[in-house]
């Protein structure tokens, strides 16, 4: 077995969870020059959800880092393409399968080239596809193309969601294999167009061997997360431990040592140059952000367990249907499971660690509450009745 690399630095408990806050975004200053866009290229992929509870999650990740950034704006930094009136207009984003269905910086497509070749040579299929169908949509999004799955024939043969038309099974075969790809949505459907009209041809055609694609991601995970171990690294894109060990050493990241941190580490040489200081970001957090994306990991830094109630049958929720953490002093302090009652911001139930989270909590409500217009903040329940009580109470002072 080989043997570790000797680690280039030892980090306490509270420099590493720094280092993981500023890493993505939550400490010091956000790059408000770079938006939207900049936020996407620093995370390096935003999680795709259908639940809309405020907003979708691709929304609220912006939303977290920047403040409250207009909702049409998000949008449109995602899928406007880009045009100097020389050339067709190149995109900023595209759909693919990394952490779980996200949103990439459209100059990481080279770098998806390995998961491209496994789902071409290695497919597991749960639908079955009509002989033809697969050539039939290739032509017809050559001759009509962009199109939604609508435009090409239809989603779905019957109203149950999971039971898909030939057409659109096709077409996202298409898009795994890097035939088709997603550069815009309108509305909540993907738009499907050839990835040679779509993808810039520089980008294209720079098909990459694994070992560089699994380095360059590797390398961009620890950046995203600071500080890492290597299930953490493997965790970010979706990637096979041994996939993370054929590439680390060559990754460009740095071994360390965490304070209470069973396992090896490694970090981006670049977190560890400074202190990690600045202002502390409070928020409410999409429950698939990437800062809480892995539980285990969540529990170590945070000591914060983290786990989405959407889908456990309502009896046996323990926290609400989107109970989303708050995060407030480079803590995650409780959880708020939100909805929206016309112009009210309703907190069906709020969990919090201690009263010290009132201000915090009521301040990310407020926020939340302005950034979709809403005017008023009602708490329905919280973990006792005398934290609703301060909540309310300090909810009231704030609105006047």
């Amino acid at each position: 077995m080989t043997s570790l690399p000797r680690p280039t630095a030892e980090l306490t408990a509270d420099e590493a969870r720094r280092i993981a806050l500023r890493a993505q975004g939550f400490l010091g200053a956000p790059d408000r020059r770079g938006g939207v866009r900049g936020v996407l290229r620093h995370l390096g992929a935003v999680q795709l959800d259908t639940i809309s509870v405020l907003a979708r999650s691709h929304e609220l990740i912006p939303y977290a880092r920047l403040g409250a950034v207009g909702r049409k704006t998000v949008d449109g930094a995602y899928w406007t393409p880009a045009s100097d009136g020389t050339a067709p207009p190149s995109p900023h984003a595209f759909e693919y399968w990394s952490h779980a269905a996200c949103i990439l910086p459209v100059e990481e497509w080279p770098h998806f080239a390995f998961r491209r070749r496994a789902y071409r040579a290695r497919p597991h299929w749960n639908h079955d596809l009509p002989d033809g169908t697969y050539d039939q949509v290739i032509k017809q999004l050559k001759a009509e193309g962009p199109l939604t799955a609508t435009d090409l024939g239809g989603a779905k043969k019957t109203s149950e969601w999971w039971d898909w038309s030939g057409t659109k099974v096709a077409v996202e075969r298409a898009l795994m294999y890097g035939e088709v790809v997603c550069t815009e949505r309108r509305g909540w459907k993907r738009v499907y167009d050839l990835a040679e009209r779509a993808i810039p041809g520089d980008l294209l055609h720079d098909e990459l061997d694994d070992a560089e694609c699994l380095r360059r991601l590797v390398r961009l995970a620890g950046q995203s997360l600071g500080v890492g171990t290597r299930a953490d690294i493997a965790d970010y894109h979706r990637l096979k431990g041994e996939q993370v060990d054929a590439v680390l050493a060559d990754s460009g990241l740095v071994p360390v040592t965490v304070e209470g941190w069973a396992k090896p580490a490694w970090a981006d040489p670049a977190a560890l140059e400074t202190s990690p200081r600045g202002r502390h970001r409070t928020t409410l957090l999409s429950p698939f952000d990437s800062l809480v994306w892995e539980r285990a990991r969540t529990e170590r830094i945070f000591g914060f367990t983290h786990r989405l109630e959407a889908y456990v049958p309502k009896p046996k929720r323990v926290y609400g249907y989107f109970a989303m953490p708050v995060l407030a002093g480079g803590h995650l302090v409780g959880r708020v499971d939100p909805a929206r009652e016309g112009a009210t911001l309703v907190a069906k139930q709020v969990t919090l660690d201690s009263p010290k989270a009132v201000p915090a909590v009521a301040q990310a409500l407020l926020e939340a509450a302005t950034w979709v217009d809403c005017t008023n903040v009602r708490v329905e329940r919280a973990n006792t009745p005398a934290l609703r009580e301060a909540l309310t109470t300090e909810l009231s002072r704030t609105l006047g």
